[in-house]
């Protein structure tokens, strides 16, 4: 089984830059404090690195 990393949208897109929105939405978030339980890839690593002020790692999972 492939290992898994759970996400929490923490902060608001309000007043970000378009990419930063869309980075977002590509991760599965649009609303705060909605989490998601993604694949831990490094493209997915590196889209939570880009919003990571407005994201937060809750934990992580094998």
């Amino acid at each position: 089984m492939a290992k898994t990393i759970v996400v929490k949208q923490v902060g608001s897109p309000i007043r970000r830059p378009a990419i930063q929105r869309q980075t977002l939405i590509g991760l599965g978030l649009n609303k705060m404090h909605k989490t998601r339980e993604l694949e831990d890839t490094p493209a997915i690593r590196g889209m939570v690195r880009k919003v990571s002020h407005m994201v937060e790692i809750i934990e992580e999972r094998d």
